[in-house]
């Protein structure tokens, strides 16, 4: 191991203490410029695309002598392992992953309003934002601003829900419109009140796609800023979907057209 290991045992040591913060507290990561990634699959996530150095790793005992825990230690500036049951009183899931970093949060990028991006307005469930994150990296949209009021976006839930996708998106939070240059690609927004239907819409090849709160949509300011309105047909019922599902529709719907025609760039 590359760190420094230490074996702790009480929960009020302050490494823990920040770490408990991190793991359980939405806003602490805007406030300490620290990320909790707990489990595996969103460390390797980290590791293998965000380029930065571990602050800590931490890991359950029942880790120690794990090819996977010699592996991520290698990295870190220190390793602190854990009784399990301290680690247990760390996480905020149901079944502890018992491996987490403490890293550096990734330098937010400044938006480019000449690449295709979603916005976010004021889309406050966690999970949404990080399904989102994830539909964008799938379906080639590299770029997410979050309007203030949207859940943060490195918090513990939405980075769980990102499953790592987080480190190949360039991320900006805490906008507002003004921060956001007009030009660029144009804007499509989705609202129930649209007139046009996504299938029925000429869409542009490339284009920033805008998505509102969970009940009250797009603010007025944002769809004035949009060149296009479209909303998703639902003979099941016109509020079936939530924002994360309707982002999925809509980004999917674009990917297609662009294949249809030959150009999946």
């Amino acid at each position: 191991m590359a760190g420094v290991v230490r074996e702790l045992s009480s929960p009020d040591n302050p490494a823990l203490r920040r770490a408990s913060r991190l793991a359980q507290e939405p806003g602490a990561s805007r406030e300490t410029g620290l990320v909790w990634l707990e489990g595996e699959h969103l460390c390797g996530a980290f590791l293998g695309r965000a380029g930065q150095a571990v602050q800590a790793l931490i890991a359950a005992s029942a880790w120690t002598g794990s090819p996977a825990l010699a592996q991520l230690a290698r990295t870190a500036a220190e390793v602190l392992v854990l009784p399990d049951r301290l680690f247990a009183r760390l996480s905020s899931l149901p079944s502890p992953a018992g491996l987490a970093f403490v890293a550096p949060r990734p330098v937010p990028s400044r938006p480019d309003p000449s690449r295709p991006a979603v916005l976010l307005d004021r889309v406050q469930d966690a999970g949404n934002v990080g399904s989102i994150l994830r539909t964008a990296a799938a379906f080639g949209v590299s770029q997410v601003w979050a309007l203030r009021g949207t859940a943060g976006l490195w918090s513990p839930k939405v980075l769980r829900a990102g499953m790592g996708s987080h480190f190949g998106l360039a991320l900006s939070e805490g906008l507002s419109l003004q921060d956001l240059e007009p030009g660029g690609l144009p804007w499509v927004g989705t609202s129930l009140q649209a007139t046009c239907t996504l299938p029925a819409a000429v869409l542009p090849a490339q284009a920033i796609w805008a998505f509102g709160h969970e009940g009250r949509g797009l603010d007025e300011a944002v769809l004035a800023r949009c060149d296009l309105t479209v909303r998703i047909p639902q003979p099941g019922g016109e509020e079936s979907l939530n924002v994360a599902a309707a982002a999925a529709v809509c980004l999917y719907e674009a990917l297609r057209r662009r294949y249809a025609i030959g150009s999946p760039t």
